[in-house]
């Protein structure tokens, strides 16, 4: 795997994060970093009134913060700088990314996190509603991950919402270029009402559940190591809480059904398992874009 992962920067412990994490992704699959860091665009101003000298302030201050931060990433790995203007910040990253056909957009978590948790803010919400390329969320503390634990196992929660096609596409990819095994995650239904006779219920669900990861097993490639598992709990958070996760994780999910083709929506499952998942996560689109013919149309 080759291409660009490119990391919404800011000059703060969520934005090392952000890089650190990238890095090791893109020292895994040999891709290019693109270090983004999204300066306010005159519409996007409400308190400051244009000025040109403050802006070139500005700007040469965004490219001190990127140079500080290339020069924490492995020699191994190349790195581009990239200072944009834009009406917000996740629509800069968007434009990055399309520019680059890049493969990820990469962010660290919002102010308030605990350390090795994800919290999702305004920004980042605002990219899993806009974004066409896979976002990958990164918890706090990841700079603290040694660089060299790389990429150890891709977990990717399966199911049979549209969309799971594109979910094992990127998955079996990804694996590939990073050289590592996939385990395969089912999660029963959970939050039953009191009257639900839950048994049967998690019998029958089991049942179809081993049927689901048969299915996404047989659809990734020959030779590729795969482990299958099936996680179960009293809830959604409960059941992901059980799971074990190694340095090295990172976890598929995918798009809610209710997000647009070729966009990102995250639903109430995924952004459930955020609450335990102390792992990346890389939100996949419903569809992907293959042609250059689909960008255009955009």
């Amino acid at each position: 795997m080759t291409g660009h992962i490119v990391v919404g920067y800011t000059a703060t412990k969520q934005g090392r994060d952000a890089v650190a994490f990238a890095s090791r992704l893109a020292a895994a699959t040999g891709a290019v970093l693109d270090i983004a860091i999204i300066l306010p665009n005159s519409e996007r101003s409400v308190i400051t009134p244009p000025d040109a000298s403050y802006d070139r302030y500005l700007h040469a201050q965004a490219q001190q913060w990127i140079a500080q931060a290339i020069d924490r990433i492995p020699a191994e790995v190349v790195a581009h700088a990239h200072v944009r203007a834009a009406e917000s910040f996740a629509e800069g990253l968007v434009t990055v990314a399309d520019e680059l056909a890049a493969s990820y957009i990469v962010v660290g978590a919002a102010d308030g996190a605990s350390r090795g948790r994800h919290r999702l803010g305004s920004t980042t919400t605002e990219l899993l509603h806009s974004s066409d390329v896979p976002v990958v969320l990164v918890p706090r503390g990841a700079r603290k991950i040694a660089p060299e634990t790389g990429i150890a196992r891709l977990t990717v929660a399966v199911g049979t919402r549209p969309g799971a096609d594109a979910l094992i596409a990127e998955t079996a990819e990804l694996a590939q270029a990073a050289g590592v095994g996939v385990r395969l995650l089912s999660l029963l239904p959970v939050d039953l009402p009191p009257t639900a006779d839950t048994g049967a219920i998690r019998t029958a669900n089991t049942t179809r559940a081993d049927d689901v990861l048969a299915a996404a097993r047989a659809e990734l490639p020959p030779g590729l190591v795969t482990d299958v598992v099936v996680a179960a709990g009293d809830s959604i958070e409960e059941a992901v809480s059980y799971l074990d996760w190694l340095p090295g994780e990172v976890v598929l999910v995918g798009s809610s059904r209710l997000a647009q083709p070729r966009r990102l929506f995250l639903g109430s499952t995924a952004a459930k398992m955020l609450h335990e998942i102390t792992v990346p996560v890389i939100v996949v689109p419903r569809t992907r874009t293959t042609d250059t013919s689909a960008k255009e149309q955009r």
